[in-house]
């Protein structure tokens, strides 16, 4: 493992690789697999139903018209939302064995261009579907050359140029140590934290894949995507058209669109983070929505509370699997439907999939007695291949090839996983720690809470204090009564100083909560 992106076998300076030997990518196999069944319908959006031979012949296009302005070995920001042009515009760029980002829609301007500057984009690619969010964004970087993936005034649209281009297949020039993709987890403030892969990245993951038996989807597969294309989604997407199934795109998660999408394209697939589960369950149209068609909602990004799955599970059927992973590590544990129908299993993560080593380590690296509680360190085979232009970083997180996940985790006599909390969640109290996921969990048990948020205010001697957020049913319980129920099961050690009652707690854009904008909303 690299400890950083400066290596010589990897430049992260914009140059090219010193390798010029290149692969079959991930984007051709995709490519292939639609281009041998051209009639199938791939991909919809809103009214559109693309078939798969109009969106290989888009790709090609695109990459002929963007040829010559793409340089391998450079990265390409895009900016776009869930929409064709944004998957289009992501293969045809891979395609031409450049990498790609794409910051989340979700986040501000300001944090968007700090990522489209850390990655040193030559090239800017913007959806005119998106073009109020992008426009702030851009003019926050001046200097970088813009396409825009259809018309903006009087703007280059190279999907315009791309109309009239061949669409004759475009051999990929993917060089196995050149970027194929950065993902970036920071960038509100100050530097942001990229994620990198390379193109063998993602080649050593198929390889994974078919080890592990985790396949893609099959010619039925129908998955909605309503979370990010940029994140798990995109993945999902990737997976799924290759395995010869279609994509339900929509532009962003509204739990009765999506439960109106689910009935009416008779979706098999979809993944979701818990937060939006919730939504959907506490949605008005969730028993009138026949959801017989779903055979498979993974979830996974957040804590689960174990009463709400329970009720998803009730729901929805034996359908639900939990994955747990992490940008930088790769794929986890998982917790498969059939363990689903145990309710003591549901406090887990499931146990770790065969491809995976874990080891719970102390505040120093060493190992801690079987059972007890440490910092997850892991070992996939999928880890990342860096932090962008973070060495310290990148060698501080992966130490001799294991990652350090920075997740408070047990490891049952089973093999279960049980995470307790971050690290950087836990609040240090007089006389400990509160784990909050624990607590989220712990006020989450009351039958009338269906939401609720933990995080630690700073207080005057160094140590913090507990407060939480809590969306709940009316007549919603007393405060007395759920800071009873905390002091009675964990001790008032766990017990919240104060209790918001709140009519949403919101969510980042990919949809986990945001304690940073809960506490400013609450405390100022």
């Amino acid at each position: 493992m690299s400890a950083g992106l400066d290596s010589a076998t990897a430049p992260r300076d914009g140059t090219a690789p010193h390798s010029v030997t290149t692969l079959h990518s991930d984007v051709e196999e995709l490519l292939d697999a639609l281009a041998a069944d051209r009639g199938r319908e791939a991909l919809l959006h809103r009214d559109r139903r693309i078939t798969a031979g109009e969106l290989v012949d888009s790709v090609h296009r695109l990459a002929h018209a963007l040829d010559g302005r793409v340089e391998p070995g450079r990265v390409v920001a895009l900016l776009a939302g869930n929409t064709p042009e944004a998957v289009v515009a992501r293969c045809a760029v891979t395609l031409l064995g450049a990498g790609i980002t794409q910051p989340h829609e979700g986040l501000s301007a300001a944090a968007q261009a700090r990522i489209v500057d850390d990655v040193e984009a030559p090239l800017v690619l913007a959806d005119a579907d998106a073009a109020s969010a992008a426009e702030p964004v851009l003019a926050l970087v001046p200097g970088v050359d813009v396409l825009w993936l259809g018309p903006h005034g009087a703007d280059t649209d190279v999907t315009a140029e791309a109309a009239t281009a061949s669409t004759a297949p475009v051999r990929g020039r993917a060089r196995p140590d050149a970027i194929e993709q950065i993902r970036h987890t920071g960038g509100t403030t100050g530097h942001p934290k990229g994620i990198t892969y390379t193109f063998d990245h993602h080649r050593r993951g198929a390889e994974l894949r078919r080890r592990g038996g985790f396949g893609g989807g099959d010619a039925g597969s129908r998955l909605l995507v309503a979370t990010p294309v940029a994140h798990v989604g995109g993945s999902l997407a990737d997976r799924t058209l290759t395995g010869g199934g279609t994509v339900v795109l929509q532009d962003r998660f509204e739990p009765g669109a999506f439960l109106a999408a689910l009935e009416r394209e008779r979706i098999t697939h979809t993944f979701l983070l818990p937060p939006l589960i919730y939504r959907l369950l506490d949605h008005p149209d969730i028993d009138r929505t026949d959801t017989s068609s779903l055979r498979s909602l993974v979830y996974g990004g957040a804590p689960a509370a174990p009463r709400r799955i329970a009720q998803a599970v009730e729901r929805f059927g034996p359908v639900l699997a939990q994955f747990y992973g992490q940008t930088e590590a790769g794929g986890i544990s998982a917790l498969s439907p059939e363990e689903h129908t145990r309710p003591e299993l549901l406090e887990t993560v499931g146990r770790p999939i065969p491809t995976t080593g874990i080891s719970i380590r102390d505040a120093d690296g060493a190992p801690v007695a079987p059972g007890g509680r440490g910092e997850l360190w892991v070992r996939t085979g999928m880890e990342m291949d860096g932090y962008w232009k973070q060495p310290e970083l990148t060698a501080a997180t992966v130490v001799d090839g294991w990652v350090r996940t920075g997740d408070v985790a047990r490891q049952d006599a089973d093999g279960y996983l049980h995470l307790l909390d971050r690290v950087k969640d836990m609040i240090v109290v007089v006389g400990g720690h509160v784990y909050t996921s624990e607590l989220e969990d712990l006020l989450m048990e009351h039958p009338a809470v269906r939401h609720a948020a933990v995080f630690g205010v700073p207080d005057d001697d160094g140590t913090e204090t507990v407060h939480a957020a809590v969306v709940a049913d009316f007549p919603a319980p007393s405060a007395d009564e759920l800071t009873g129920l905390v002091a009675d099961r964990a001790g008032d050690m766990y017990v919240p100083r104060s209790i918001e009652f709140v009519g949403r707690i919101p969510l980042t854009g990919i949809g986990k909560t945001d304690k940073k904008a809960l506490r400013a909303e609450l405390t100022g």
